[in-house]
């Protein structure tokens, strides 16, 4: 095992530790921290190659977010320092289906949808990663060809006691939930990935401790080095409270249009503001620690917020958007100007003449035509400026006239007759 104290550790290039203090930044590395990850470098220097850097990834949905993207930006400055990025798509595992943190046995895919969901995976990728300098391989490849010998054989280099370790398994042990045997092979064949491509270092969240660390075990059982294991932390949604996810709505996704994604970015708790700045930007430490320390000394936390939301639409839309974005913010709630009408999503109206509360539900702003009054006698509604608070309220529609439906400080629909 590499230790710090090993003395091929204390002959490692300072260039070589400044760049391995840069990638460990908001990371844990294990073993060593930042000794380890120098050696590993160091090691591979000395060999003339390039560090194997590998990201497995199921792709069991389509819509990636902010939260998925941590660990995307962390590859993506192992790039910016020459490392080669393996991301292997598990075409094969994704029909088994990873067991963190799940409370049964997830339903298997299909090759077909593993195919498409994998290709919008790496689309969205794109948006961070130098597609071109990255190499893109499916687990299929080597694990579908697997006959029964040699999956008897990487069975044997693990213990039932090991895989039941598992938090998940426990968890569901100990509430008598039934675990489906074939389950236990999840983690052996993601660390047989690692055998298959000669990783260096994998990273994955804090939730996939265990399933890199078994590929750390295997790899020497088929004459290789052991990989070091990079744990980025979980990023809590815009609420503050869970981590972001698309089932608790309090996510921020790739997908979303500039003036949204910069919205969601200023509703996030004073608290998260350098996290966010540290997990999904591109800004260095260095510039890190300035914005840190200026909100030690009393920076207002908004200004700052405006510079993340900035930051992050610049890094998925461009400048330009980023700009018009950030404009349009302080238009509508600095100066308490509404956004201009071009701006705001149409919404064709059938009938001259509708129940607010109906529109409200047909414009997604209300889940409900109860929700709708609620959010009524709340306030929380106006119609060109006007606050509406009459559950009852019938608005009137004219063929060349536009109306402004306004929720709260940020959500606006424009109103037209259809014709």
């Amino acid at each position: 095992m590499e230790t710090a104290t090993n003395p091929e550790a204390q002959k490692i290039p300072e260039d070589i530790l400044e760049e391995a203090r840069e990638l460990v930044r908001g990371a844990e590395v294990l073993p060593d921290g930042v000794n380890g990850l120098a050696q590993k470098i160091f090691e591979a220097r000395k060999e003339g190659r390039k560090l194997r850097v590998k990201l497995g990834v199921d792709p069991t949905s389509t819509d990636l977010h902010l939260g998925h993207a941590v660990v995307f930006r962390k590859l993506r400055r192992f790039q910016e320092f020459g490392h080669q990025i393996v991301l292997i798509i598990g075409g094969f595992t994704a029909q088994i289906g990873d067991p963190s943190g799940r409370d049964k046995t997830r339903p298997p895919l299909s090759s077909a949808d593993v195919d498409r969901n994998a290709q919008t995976y790496i689309n969205q990728m794109g948006l961070i990663l130098d597609m071109k300098l990255t190499e893109v391989t499916n687990n299929a490849d080597w694990l579908a060809p697997f006959d029964f010998t040699k999956v008897l054989q990487l069975a044997s280099h693990a213990t039932v006691n090991q895989m039941l370790a598992k938090e998940a398994f426990g968890e569901r042990m100990e509430k008598q939930l039934p675990i489906a045997l074939h389950e236990l092979f999840y983690p052996l064949l993601q660390a047989y990935d690692s055998v298959a491509i000669k990783c260096d270092i994998e990273l994955g969240g804090t939730d996939q401790r265990f399933n890199i660390l078994q590929g750390r075990e295997l790899q020497p059982r088929y004459g290789l080095k052991p990989q070091l294991g990079m744990f980025l932390p979980l990023l809590e949604g815009t609420d503050g409270v869970q981590k972001m996810s698309k089932s608790y709505g309090n996510y921020i996704s790739l997908k979303d249009e500039p003036s949204d994604m910069f919205g969601k970015c200023m509703r996030i708790p004073d608290e998260l503001i350098v996290k966010y700045f540290e997990l999904t930007t591109t800004f260095s430490g260095t510039e890190i620690d300035a914005i840190s320390e200026a909100l030690k000394n009393g920076a207002n936390p908004k200004d700052m917020k405006e510079k993340l939301g900035h930051q992050i639409v610049k890094q998925y839309h461009g400048e330009e958007a980023a700009e018009h974005a950030l404009n349009e913010w302080k238009r509508v709630h600095s100066e308490k100007q509404l956004p201009e009408l071009e701006e705001m999503p149409l919404h064709l109206v059938a009938e001259s003449s509708l129940p607010l509360r109906k529109i409200l539900v047909d414009t997604k702003m209300a889940a409900s035509g109860g929700n709708a009054k609620q959010l009524m006698a709340e306030g929380a509604i106006r119609l060109n400026g006007e606050q509406v608070k009459d559950p009852n309220y019938i608005v009137e529609l004219k063929s060349d006239v536009d109306l402004v439906l306004q929720k709260g400080r940020r959500q606006f629909a424009r109103l037209r007759l259809s014709t």
